[in-house]
């Protein structure tokens, strides 16, 4: 099997025995990359999932590693394994533009708190990933860079925000990324691209030097090929961060015991998980999708697991109520783009009020500006106790619902998505249409809940299907050995898109 197709993990394995070194898998990623990033726009093939290369300083780090390793320094899982970083974390190499006009040619002078954690375990960072711009989107379709396809159809979307780490990984072109989550950022592209990802328990992960887009609901997480990926990623990252106020764990996540298959035996015996019957009857919900979660659910309750039907009747309001939310702290936090501080200014502005109006009117794209504009109309004046105040209670009140749903199940079940992957444009003219793809997932950003999605399946076309697993907060682990049990009799997470064939791809083998 080629080193592409191998979990971060099992790299990670080959390194430590010696069978592989840092510096050559850095190599095989890198070039993969490469080989992408340097295809112009116009060739339908490329994936264009990549912002950046960082090929010296990559391969640099990687001789770093190897030498730590060698040394019994570096001790993780993960060491020397080469991963990619979504274009909204800082990073001191490179660029941070988080695909977007306004911050074009903007270096961080420093590294994000999940960027130190990652370069103090010996991972090796091979690039930046495309993204929707500032992590506006749900299809990678907003950005200064391009579109990002979906390897599995190269005329479909990867899924938004973090469609070029969801990409890159799908495509064998890292084994692993970090990516962002505001409402579903990271998760629904893991279930369109047949991926594994994770929006962690909010405070656990440090967010600092993370682009800040609406902050009470943002969360960094990993995407990867399975879930015991995930797992060592996210026992690296996490932790406390004493420069991020929403900071809340002590010590980071332990999930040592489940880099051992052999745990992977055991069953699902004496867990409780819910199906709430509202998620599964909405109209806009794909029968194909809906059949591949509840025969997911079957398999569950194949190794022990006891399924029962719940109600969760404000899942209605959940899209609404994160709207109002999100677009009002956005609207906050891109105040300060403004051509004077920092930021693009333009060139063609005379006064102060031009240089404040011309320069943010051509530096962010139509979506970020929908969502600014939408943002000051619900907390202007008449409008705040109208909608914002009462977004914010429906909050209350999601909250107090699955509090009460978890008092009595381990895990509540969902589909990541009312559908596929769909088609590049089809749904660019409609925005509520689009924000619809993260109807399933933006509960747990209103919530702080940890929610994790993994492959359940394929759609008659072969498309990917993602389902979700959401737990109670600081869960994180339960959900992940959850769904590495279920990976363990199932080998949907295994299938990989063919590379560089456009629509002529390993998806018709994949079809059921």
């Amino acid at each position: 099997m080629e080193i592409q197709e191998l979990t971060a993990l099992e790299i990670g394995e080959l390194i430590k025995t010696k069978k592989i070194s840092c510096i050559e898998a850095a190599k095989v990623f890198l070039e993969a990359a490469k080989r992408d990033f340097e295809k112009p726009k116009s060739d339908e093939t490329k994936l264009n999932a990549f912002t950046e290369i960082y090929e010296k300083t990559a391969l640099s780090a990687a001789e770093n590693a190897q030498k730590r390793i060698d040394n019994g320094e570096h001790t993780s899982p993960l060491a020397g394994v080469p991963i990619v970083i979504k274009d909204n974390i800082c990073t001191a190499e490179g660029y941070t533009t988080a695909a977007s006009k306004m911050l074009q040619g903007f270096r961080s002078t420093f590294d994000a708190g999940v960027i130190e954690k990652i370069k103090d375990a010996g991972i090796v960072i091979t690039g930046k990933t495309n993204l929707d711009e500032f992590a506006l989107g749900s299809s990678t379709e907003n950005s200064c860079y391009g579109t990002v396809r979906n390897p599995w159809e190269m005329s479909h979307v990867p899924g938004g925000s973090s469609g070029g780490s969801t990409a890159a990984v799908a495509a064998g072109l890292a084994p692993l990324a970090l990516g962002s989550d505001t409402g579903g950022s990271g998760r629904v592209p893991c279930g369109f691209c047949n991926l594994t990802g994770i929006k962690p328990t909010y405070g656990s992960v440090s967010r600092y030097g993370l682009i800040a887009c609406a902050p009470s609901l943002d969360q960094v997480g990993p995407i990867a090929l399975d879930a015991r990926d995930c797992a060592a990623a996210l026992s690296v990252i996490s932790g406390n961060d004493k420069r991020d106020s929403t900071s809340a764990t002590g010590t980071p996540f332990d999930f040592s015991d489940m880099f051992s298959k052999k745990t992977l035996e055991n069953k699902m015996t004496g867990l409780k998980i819910g199906i709430p019957k509202e998620h599964f009857e909405h109209p806009l919900l794909k029968e194909t999708v809906k059949t591949r979660v509840l025969q997911a659910t079957e398999t569950m309750r194949s190794l022990g697991a006891e399924i029962v039907e719940i109600k969760m009747p404000l899942f209605e309001y959940t899209m609404p109520a994160y709207l109002i939310i999100a677009c009002a702290e956005i609207c906050s936090s891109f105040a300060r783009f403004d051509g004077v501080k920092y930021g693009y200014r333009s060139p063609n502005a005379k006064t102060l009020e031009e240089v404040y109006s011309k320069s943010r009117g051509e530096g962010f794209g139509d979506e970020v500006k929908r969502r600014i504009l939408f943002g000051y109309f619900v907390l202007s004046h008449g409008n705040f106790e109208k909608y914002f105040r009462q977004a914010q209670r429906v909050r209350g009140m999601i909250q107090k619902e699955y509090d009460n749903a978890l008092e009595n199940l381990d895990h509540i079940l969902t589909p990541a998505s009312f559908t596929t992957a769909y088609s590049i444009g089809e749904r660019a003219d409609n925005p509520l249409d689009m924000y619809q793809s993260n109807s399933y997932t933006a509960s747990q950003n209103l919530t702080g809940l940890p929610g994790a999605v993994a492959p359940c399946g394929f759609s008659d076309e072969g498309m990917p299907i993602g389902m979700q697993l959401i737990g109670k907060k600081y869960s994180d682990g339960l959900l992940l050995d959850t769904i590495a049990r279920y990976q363990a009799v199932t080998d949907h997470h295994k299938k990989r898109p063919a590379q560089n064939s456009g629509s002529q791809n390993r998806r018709s083998e994949e079809k059921r």
